[in-house]
């Protein structure tokens, strides 16, 4: 079987786009790892599945799998790349495009310089439904975890913008072990689903570096939800403006946020190539 597919990124984030609306197809695990190979295979951060709606009230059901071969719930830079392709491939003129996740619905915008800005949705604090265990809802949590054989206390805010993240701030971001700690606290037994760990520097009030661990993907050049969490986490602790520029190893992304309000994300995308999978 030959799938068509098509490469695209959003700040270097890169994803396998499969247009799976007339046809059927269930890719393995194993299968998905084997695409994901960036020797053997083609390589990306994330793997996104377009179907059709199951319902009148959305436009597209949407799927993301990361590199590993699991399903996860949300990804910010693959969302402005979805809507991007269905503007692109001519699958629907509507704008914004409403489409339905594993857990959310999206608004995704198309804006006239060709940036996509997408409604992220309102965040979720409470602990049971990140899923964090913790006894009671608070902003900061500190937890113990082993780094290189050495118990380190680690302080955080966890949240969900559709998938779990843990946001620690940080004084030194190029010189903080991402990949050390990220896998450390993302393996913790307190993050029942696992987590991205999001390391943010605040250089000002309306400007944040960012760098994020992602479950099953490992460190990637950017993570629109990372942003989002980075965002949300500085302005509950009144560091951060409403509308704040995110300086990510791949780029920057727009992201505003009123407490009590959805999150608004805005960034660019990119079209890198097409081709065709033999399954």
């Amino acid at each position: 079987m030959k799938i068509p597919f098509t490469k695209m990124h959003g700040l270097g984030n890169d994803f396998v786009v499969l247009d799976l609306t007339e046809r059927k197809v269930k890719l393995s695990p194993e299968q998905i790892c084997g695409l994901a190979d960036r020797n053997f295979g083609i390589g990306f951060d994330q793997l996104l599945q377009i179907e059709t709606a199951s319902s009148a009230e959305v436009d597209f059901h949407y799927r993301i799998f990361n590199t590993d071969g699991s399903e996860v719930e949300h990804c910010g830079n693959g969302a402005r790349c979805f809507a991007t392709y269905i503007r692109e491939k001519n699958l629907s003129d509507r704008n914004p495009i409403r489409v339905k996740t594993m857990n959310r619905t999206l608004s995704l915008k198309i804006n006239k310089n060709g940036n996509v800005s997408v409604d992220m949705g309102i965040p979720e604090f409470n602990p049971r439904n990140i899923p964090f265990r913790a006894e009671t809802e608070k902003i900061l949590y500190r937890r113990e975890v082993e780094i290189e054989g050495v118990t380190r206390e680690l302080e955080f805010i966890p949240l969900s913008i559709g998938n779990p993240h843990a946001v620690i701030f940080v004084e030194d971001l190029a010189n903080t072990a991402v990949k050390v700690i990220g896998e450390a606290l993302g393996a913790h037994s307190d993050f029942p689903n696992g987590v991205n760990v999001g390391f943010a520097e605040i250089h000002s009030g309306n400007e944040v570096g960012l760098r994020v661990f992602e479950r099953g993907a490992g460190e990637t050049l950017a993570c629109g939800t990372g942003a989002c969490a980075a965002v949300i986490a500085g302005r509950l602790l009144h560091r951060l403006d409403t509308k704040v520029k995110v300086i990510l190893t791949g780029g920057e992304l727009e992201i505003e946020w009123e407490k009590g309000m959805s999150v608004l994300m805005t960034g660019p995308t990119k079209i890198v190539y097409e081709g065709t999978i033999e399954l």
